[in-house]
């Protein structure tokens, strides 16, 4: 793995929880830089597989390596670099758009002058610059997850974990947020992205089909659609996912 930024390897990985088999030998490349979808089902493994990626949990077998501009590094020489955004948020209700910022800024120490740049260029590209007064649980579905992730991205992250960030939210809201995401392309983000929207994988740079805890088929994904002779990823996951 030769590229600048951090990426992340897994191998043979398993994790059960419980009676369940979370994860049953995950064998996967996160390339520094791109745009990488896990995809799959409700209780597939993803969350699980993005825990286990962040330390929270520890894999029962199987290796996580993390890299940094080509060369293997220690979790903790990196976790300052990482952002999360849970599927279920932890914002709160009561506090609006600005003083959740204010907040996430006194907790990451950014310098005032960095803060203001750095509010300022989320505001615009969230286009949510006329509701910073607005408290959180009065926002719209789509405008609440944007503030997760306004939140996630001010201390600049090199690694962004998304869980189901469009869960749950109409499609001009996931649209948007999707736009949102390609606005970072080109500054050198690792971006993890678990969706159990089938179409959402081809709005990625790689696709991880993931179902039952294994990989089910990994790619660029047109080339995936090609090579399987499919349209889209609905009729490619029924062909592996099939018993």
């Amino acid at each position: 793995m030769d590229s600048k930024g951090i990426g992340i390897q897994i191998a043979n990985v398993f994790k059960k929880l419980g009676p369940n088999q979370a994860l049953a030998g995950v064998s996967m490349n996160f390339e520094a830089g791109l745009m990488h979808g896990l995809i799959g089902p409700e209780g597939a493994g993803k969350t699980t597989l993005i825990r286990t990626l962040l330390k929270l949990l520890k894999q029962d077998q199987g290796t996580v390596t993390y890299f940094k501009d080509g060369q293997s590094v220690a979790f903790p020489e990196i976790s300052p670099s990482i952002a999360y955004m849970p599927q279920q948020q932890s914002l709160y209700a009561d506090l609006s758009i600005d003083e959740h910022l204010e907040f996430f800024r006194e907790m990451y120490s950014i310098p005032q002058d960095v803060y203001e740049s750095r509010r300022e260029n989320l505001l615009q590209i969230t286009r949510l610059k006329d509701f910073v007064d607005r408290p959180a649980g009065k926002l719209s579905g789509g405008m609440y997850k944007k503030l997760g992730l306004m939140c996630a991205l001010l201390r600049s992250p090199q690694v962004i974990f998304l869980d189901e960030p469009t869960n749950g939210v109409d499609p001009i809201s996931r649209r948007e947020f999707w736009d949102l995401l390609y606005s970072l392309a080109g500054q050198n983000i690792l971006i993890i992205i678990a969706t159990a929207y089938l179409d959402e994988a081809e709005r990625c740079a790689r696709a991880h089909l993931i179902e039952n805890g294994k990989l089910i088929a990994e790619g660029i994904p047109r080339e995936l659609l090609q090579n399987e002779g499919v349209r889209s990823f609905d009729e490619l996951f029924l062909r592996r996912a099939a018993p």
